[in-house]
């Protein structure tokens, strides 16, 4: 794995060892990132089931103010502060070691608010696809900023609901075997995105 653009570009990434972790592919994060470009400086970004910390090291490359990493898994918590650490990356970040659901809990209570929200299950655990999504556009809702937008990544086949609570699908990008499903919640966001809802990116 590489950074693929900002302060870190082309800096390499490790991997947790093992199998229970599957990192978002390079082109994928390529993709989720073309789409981002336009929130990414300065944002507020939380990356839930992080496993390496790939995609929220890339939101910092590229300018975000702050990234929230939920990880529990011990290799993939290792791999997470492997790659903060050989990238010099002191600042600007916490790491949440307990379960999403926790970590969600925890940040709730500090009134913490995000711009942008990636979640990255394993794909076999489709339960937490509908308990995070769920949470997000429930009870945690006040999580997201004005204008926040959620992104899911998951197995092309695995169908995701179109709303979740206030959490409403806009888009949907499909590469490869993955896909990324984005959510939003305001009117300004139902209206930027309204024109490439279920657009593809095809492998």
């Amino acid at each position: 794995m590489r950074i693929i653009a900002g302060e870190f570009r082309s800096r390499t990434l490790q991997a947790p060892m093992g199998l229970a972790t599957r990192p978002s592919s390079d082109r994928l994060r390529e993709t989720l990132f073309n789409v981002l470009t336009p929130r990414i400086a300065g944002a507020a970004f939380l990356d839930l089931y992080a496993g390496s910390g790939a995609v929220g090291i890339e939101a910092l490359s590229r300018g975000a103010a702050r990234v929230a990493f939920a990880e529990r898994a011990p290799a993939a918590l290792k791999a997470l502060r492997g790659n903060l650490a050989n990238l010099g990356i002191t600042g600007g970040f916490r790491i949440d070691s307990s379960s999403v659901a926790a970590a969600l809990k925890h940040l709730s209570k500090e009134n913490q608010r995000f711009d942008l929200v990636f979640l990255d299950p394993p794909w076999d655990a489709a339960a937490e696809y509908a308990a995070t999504l769920g949470f997000l556009g429930g009870s945690a809702s006040g999580l997201l900023a004005d204008g926040a937008l959620v992104i899911a990544e998951h197995r092309r086949k695995e169908h995701l609901e179109e709303r979740y609570g206030a959490l409403e699908r806009t888009r949907l990008l499909e590469q490869g075997d993955a896909a990324l499903s984005f959510y939003g919640s305001s009117l300004g966001l139902k209206s930027e995105t309204r024109g490439t809802h279920s657009s593809q990116v095809e492998s």
